[in-house]
């Protein structure tokens, strides 16, 4: 069994210690020591990394009670080293779950739902909850929060005797071999946990629920705490900050200058749409429908300008029409269209000689191939 002292106290950073044993694995080491400071993987939290007798400790991980020590190299068995755990990455963790826990107590006691996935990853932290939240609610829960934050309420750790357990409401409360560790945050959340939490709620700095979205039938939140939820606040403070240089508005007035902007976006927007129904209709007066079918290269067309040059020649008069879009390089998009033939014998014609795609209804057809100009009018 290998002495955690990460459960003396989460604060400490480092220890000294007996390596009981070193074995190749994979590309490094596994060292046991009679001793540790290094967490391992575990309640959803990621394990410590540092620095051990002056190798380095990629990862940590637990099986019957004794702690393996992922190493990138050797150590010697019966040696005294020393080791130190990357601090601020622990530091990071615990803010973010404590946070958790203060998160998942809020909704267990407003709501009854449990928390039922919780996800501490190296930027984020997930939560699921069984039932439904408002967005106006996960503004209260984050308020909330923010208050015991505030509050720099002492966080207890329990162990309490199987017969003290039988009598003791708390969440996780399912079958665990041992002693059982709590956690408890007085008058907000009470729950079994294994990993290592900050001493008080200040510690946590603040607590900021950036998204929620709907997940097997309940909620998943995002949320970010202490230096995670600082970096994230100045992150979106630059930017909003370079917006509004360019919009030449106020921090404080940037929704509203973007929102006129797309308001004048959208005006520019039909004027252009209005001024392009005008060319195309200028455009098809020179265009001659007398011919059995009517063709046009334009590579300036686009979208459904296609389609709409190709009406207009029909209504002129025009037999069939066939409209190409692009070049000799690229290619062309079509529309080949009629009142009285059907069009699909024209598009399965183009599509064999120019390896093209597409096809319709007997009036219309629409697709793309590969071929000159050149070459698809002597085909048509």
């Amino acid at each position: 069994m290998t002495d955690k002292l990460y459960y003396e106290s989460s604060h400490r950073k480092d220890f000294e210690a007996q390596v009981i044993s070193c074995e190749p694995e994979g590309e490094g080491y596994k060292v046991v020591l009679d001793k540790t400071v290094f967490f391992p993987e575990g309640g959803g939290q990621y394990a410590d990394t540092g620095i051990l007798g002056g190798v380095h400790v990629l990862d940590a991980q637990e099986k019957d009670g004794i702690i393996y020590h992922y190493t990138d190299g050797a150590l010697t068995p019966g040696e005294i080293v020393k080791g130190e755990i990357d601090w601020e990455k622990r530091f990071e963790s615990m803010q973010q779950h404590s946070g958790e826990h203060i998160i998942s107590g809020i909704v267990h006691g407003r709501f009854g739902y449990n928390n039922v996935g919780f996800h501490l990853g190296a930027d984020y932290c997930t939560m699921d909850f069984d039932g439904p939240i408002t967005k106006e609610q996960l503004k209260e829960i984050e308020e909330e929060a923010n208050r015991i934050v505030y509050k720099n309420l002492n966080i207890e750790i329990l162990y309490p005797t199987k017969e003290e357990l039988k009598d003791l409401t708390y969440r996780s409360k399912i079958e665990i071999e041992g002693q059982v560790r709590i956690v408890n945050i007085p008058g907000v959340d009470i729950c079994a946990c294994c990993a290592p939490h900050v001493d008080r709620t200040g510690e946590i700095g603040n607590i900021k629920l950036v998204d929620m979205v709907s997940y097997k039938g309940g909620e998943r939140i995002t949320m970010l705490s202490g230096s995670r939820a600082l970096t994230d606040h100045q992150q979106k403070e630059e930017s909003v900050k370079k917006i509004s240089a360019l919009l030449c508005a106020k921090d404080t007035e940037v929704a509203e200058a973007v929102e006129k902007l797309k308001e004048e976006q959208l005006d520019l927007k039909n004027q252009v749409s209005a001024l392009k129904q005008k060319l195309l209709a200028y455009q098809a007066k020179e265009i001659d429908v007398t011919p059995e079918l009517v063709k046009v290269f334009d590579s300036e067309l686009s979208g459904n300008e296609l389609r709409e040059l190709m009406n207009i020649l029909l209504e002129r008069g025009a037999k069939i029409c066939a409209i190409f879009a692009g070049n000799d390089e690229e290619g062309y998009r079509y529309v080949i269209g009629s009142h009285s033939e059907d069009v699909r014998v024209i598009s399965k014609k183009l599509n064999e000689a120019f390896q093209g795609r597409g096809g319709g209804k007997p009036q219309m057809v629409q697709g793309s191939l590969k071929g000159t100009a050149k070459n698809i009018s002597e085909i048509l």
